[in-house]
């Protein structure tokens, strides 16, 4: 195989399962497609644009040997589809625990979690200023959550719950595709700006390169989609 199309089919494979899924009948997720293409937009800009600075800036690279050389501005072209593939599987498991276990949505604890995760958020934002993914990722997770609150009528349709329960199950197949994107390592990060942790490093390779902060730059990313996902499709009803 050549491996300057690692990241692609690393992206292809992930792609694979939800869309053959997405005409399962009780899901429907194709006949959702309206609200989850559009919802993908705003997110994908705004971590296209972080993304962008930050490669320039030396947070992280990407390997020229498994990457197809093609690049928006500094980002391979990979890159920029993740934010869309990602965001269209992780909706997918979102939908399908909704659609498969609606109850999910009459837990009231969500938005007490949601609320003590935004304080410890900005408290983490506080001790790692100087190191910019850590600093970035906790920061802007903070500031989401408090926006979900604070407009909450905007948001409607957003349930806390629903969207925790639902991202337990999501970050397993994230950290599968985020621990053979560090692991082979298609994408590499300066150790100088974050905390140098790396999740399951008792494992064997791949899954052993994960940095700490992986967990939290997924969990922003889905909760973008998610929310705003949940806001087209009430705004339609």
């Amino acid at each position: 195989m050549n491996p300057h199309y690692t990241y692609f089919l690393i992206l292809a494979a992930s792609l694979a399962g939800p869309l053959a899924l997405s005409f399962d009948k009780k899901v429907a997720y194709y006949k959702k497609w309206k609200y989850v293409f559009p919802a993908m937009l705003l997110p994908a800009l705004f971590f296209l644009v972080w993304d962008e600075l930050k490669t320039r800036s030396g947070v992280w690279s990407f390997s020229d040997e498994h990457i197809t050389g093609t690049k928006l501005l500094s980002l391979p072209i990979e890159e920029v589809l993740f934010f869309f593939v990602v965001p269209y599987c992780c909706v997918f498991i979102y939908e399908c625990i909704v659609c498969y276990f609606p109850t999910v949505k009459q837990k009231v604890w969500g938005r007490s979690v949601l609320i003590i995760m935004a304080v410890l958020f900005l408290v983490t934002a506080v001790f790692s200023y100087g190191k910019a993914y850590t600093f970035y990722t906790s920061l802007f997770n903070a500031l989401f959550i408090a926006m979900l609150f604070l407009f909450q009528k905007w948001f409607r349709g957003f349930n806390a719950s629903a969207f925790l329960i639902s991202y337990l199950v999501v970050v397993i197949p994230f950290l599968i595709v985020n621990g053979l994107l560090t692991g082979i390592p298609v994408v590499l990060y300066n150790d100088a700006e974050n905390f140098g942790f790396r999740i399951f490093s008792f494992l064997p390779w791949p899954m052993n390169n994960i940095p700490f902060e992986d967990i939290f730059y997924g969990m922003l990313l889905i909760l973008m989609n998610v929310s705003l996902f949940e806001r087209l499709r009430n705004k339609a009803v």
